[in-house]
């Protein structure tokens, strides 16, 4: 079974999908530790909630990578748990090439777009300011660029006449929710059948 660390940045709630997942034997993995960048995240409770060790990561003072000395702990956390994946829930910082060369296709991402469209910040407004019909969530692999790993999974979902920005984001939240686990069950899947 694999071993994931989940690194977030807020809520939490795609973790906190991950989480039900494995505890309804619906995703086959431990959840060996959540990290977060921000002292006070939510996702950091949801641990705590669920006897997960959970992490914070001093970040600063870069405001949206991870810098050496992050990047070093996050290393270590991954060698004690001894992790397999690193699962990226919400998580606002750009992943660094020791990272990526540690733990090649081991990184996982969920964008809120059909990617290629759409990458990086804002994504959720940004198809729905472009009068687009559809949008949706990916599951991708990290690599160095931004949202340009390969995509293992993603889920469409439709933008109604009538929806507003917010009605379309609890959409979108709903479909990653299902997309999360259902990727990760299929990574793992085949990883065990290579």
């Amino acid at each position: 079974m694999p071993s994931i660390a989940i690194l977030g940045s807020g809520n939490g709630s795609n973790a906190q999908a991950l989480i039900d997942a494995v505890e309804a034997g619906t995703l086959e993995a431990t959840i060996a530790c959540i990290i977060s960048d921000v002292q006070n995240a939510r996702i950091l409770e949801r641990a705590k909630k669920h006897h997960i060790p959970a992490h914070y990561i001093d970040c600063a003072p870069s405001p949206h990578a991870l810098r050496d000395q992050a990047e070093a702990a996050v290393l270590q956390l991954m060698e004690h748990y001894h992790i397999d994946y690193i699962i990226l829930a919400g998580f606002m910082r750009i992943v660094k090439t020791d990272l990526l060369n540690r733990f090649p296709k081991k990184i996982i991402n969920i964008h809120p777009s059909l990617l290629p469209a759409f990458p990086g910040l804002d994504a959720g407004r940004q198809a729905f300011e472009s009068n687009a019909s559809e949008t949706g969530c990916t599951v991708h692999y990290v690599d160095a660029g931004m949202d340009t790993g390969d995509i293992i999974l993603q889920k469409k979902i439709s933008i109604d006449a009538t929806d507003t920005l917010e009605s379309l984001m609890q959409k979108m939240h709903i479909a990653e929710h299902i997309a999360y686990p259902e990727a990760l069950n299929l990574l793992f899947n085949l990883e065990i059948n290579r």
